[in-house]
């Protein structure tokens, strides 16, 4: 039996984070398999992007295990943590395109800086991947200024798929997107992780979206992991949190904050 593929891509337990005196994280134990898709959920501020960044060592956890194939992040040393990286792909909220650099640099972004590839090569694979998301290669030479938001979501994505990553996290795709555009995103982001054969995490606020890319789904709430499961049980069961976030009312044990 080969041990290695039973290794979960990533696996955090109890773990813990604060700033100053406001607990973000507390205790936070979640599994990801390899070639899975989960889906964290939860109302703003509690805690989704802070335990992507955990997971990607951009903060250290106050307490805690983090493993990613198996390996402690939070104590790897700055050029161990970098070949993880190298390893992973990011669909940032706002699509984070350098201003400066025209659609396909921007693509090929991890592919120069990160790989060390040369320009021609480069530029091929953005072209390629820009097509994957339904590009036309007349759009490579543009700068981002000149496209529309739902473009940009498909160009950050593009970058994101650029490199092959085994991991790739999804930081609210859909957001300021309508819902045909939307829907569209959801579609390309569970073909292309299919396709990739990668383990993907997202956090987002949109059913749609957990429902079309969720292999499963995972509650935050209150800097702890709540609830977890497939979507079929998300859809079935009767924790009443997981209800209410789901139907959006606002009778519930969730209290909105002001």
């Amino acid at each position: 039996m080969n041990t290695e593929n039973n290794v979960p891509k990533v696996e955090m337990i109890n773990v813990h984070k604060k700033f100053g005196s406001k607990v973000v994280l507390d205790g936070v134990s979640l599994k990801v398999n390899k070639g899975e898709s989960l889906v964290i959920i939860g109302t703003s501020g509690t805690g989704k992007s802070v335990t992507i960044k955990c997971i990607q060592g951009l903060l250290c956890p106050d307490e805690g295990s983090i493993k990613v194939d198996g390996k402690e992040v939070t104590t790897m040393s700055e050029a161990e943590l970098e070949r993880i990286n190298a390893k992973t792909g990011m669909l940032f909220q706002g699509a984070a395109l350098f201003d400066s650099l025209c659609i396909w640099e921007n693509v090929a972004f991890g592919l120069i800086q990160g790989k060390k590839m040369k320009r021609p090569e480069a530029r091929k694979i953005a072209i390629e991947k820009l097509r994957q998301v339904g590009l036309s290669p007349e759009v490579a030479g543009l700068y981002p200024d000149e496209v529309s938001g739902g473009m940009k979501k498909r160009i950050g994505l593009a970058r994101a798929i650029a490199t092959e990553p085994e991991l790739i996290f999804f930081d609210e795709p859909t957001t300021g997107l309508d819902p045909i555009m939307s829907d569209v995103i959801n579609d390309l982001i569970r073909r292309c992780v299919d396709d990739l054969g990668a383990t993907a995490i997202t956090i987002t606020h949109d059913m749609s979206s957990v429902r079309k890319i969720a292999d499963k789904v995972a509650m935050l709430h209150k800097g702890k992991i709540i609830w977890s499961g497939t979507v079929q049980e998300m859809e079935t069961t009767n924790d009443p949190f997981i209800k209410q976030f789901i139907n959006g009312v606002k009778d519930g044990p969730i209290q909105p904050t002001v």
